[in-house]
């Protein structure tokens, strides 16, 4: 059970504010939220299904200590590209077939390359079992969208997004901090070493916070009608 478990809690907190939740909340204020789910289901089997396949087979040509320095330092980066945040671009309109096939072909494509697509990957290399960690991921998807759907359209967003995002991304990073001191060397565990890597990992989600407030800026402020920004 613990690929199964450990697949979907941390599927589910990569899909907070990711932009194929976005999508499926953007979907549910168009079509019925069963139809929306059900695409999801589908898009998300097949796509996650190729994710497990390629990361199950990574160890047949990559040590297994090196997958899982891999897979740690990755569980770093969903951090703090959840702290950075998702926006659409679109994807809700560019496909046009029946309600069904246009949330399964839009979420498909959208999913491709994603940080939940790519989490699937580490934690298939991580754990080498397909099946559970598929069905996992899977699951996550499921329940991460169908919340989304629920606080976004009905309850109109109640939980604030800032305390979601900063939530799943520590989470990561805490994880993605533990894995890595699992994995590397001794040799490489000095206080030194140590001390330098969370300094590193702070700049890094200082720096990917700022960004995230110059993003927002233009689209928060806008004009005041006088051409004042």
């Amino acid at each position: 059970m613990t690929p199964f478990v450990a697949s979907f809690l941390f599927v589910v907190l990569a899909e907070m504010g990711d932009k194929t939740q976005l999508l499926a909340m953007a979907f549910a204020t168009r079509f019925p939220a069963k139809t929306v789910l059900a695409g999801v289901l589908a898009a998300t089997l097949v796509n996650h299904l190729l994710a497990v396949v390629l990361g199950s087979f990574l160890t047949d040509f990559i040590p297994m200590n090196a997958v899982l320095i891999a897979a740690s330092a990755s569980f770093i980066l969903f951090g703090l590209w959840t702290l950075r945040g998702d926006e659409l671009e679109g994807e809700d309109r560019r496909y046009r077939f029946s309600p069904f096939w246009t949330v399964a072909v839009a979420f498909f494509f959208a999913e491709m390359g994603d940080k939940t697509q790519l989490a699937t990957v580490a934690l298939a290399a991580k754990y080498q079992s397909i099946l559970p960690v598929w069905m996992g991921t899977t699951t996550a998807m499921l329940v991460a969208d169908a919340f989304g759907i629920t606080v976004g359209v009905i309850l109109g967003k109640k939980i604030p997004e800032r305390f979601v995002k900063w939530f799943a991304a520590l989470i990561f990073v805490l994880f993605g901090i533990i894995g890595l001191y699992d994995a590397l060397p001794e040799a490489f565990l000095t206080v030194p070493v140590i001390f330098a890597a969370f300094l590193v990992v702070l700049v890094l989600i200082l720096l990917v916070v700022r960004r995230s407030r110059q993003r927002k800026v233009p689209q928060d402020g806008g004009t005041d009608g006088k051409g004042e920004a």
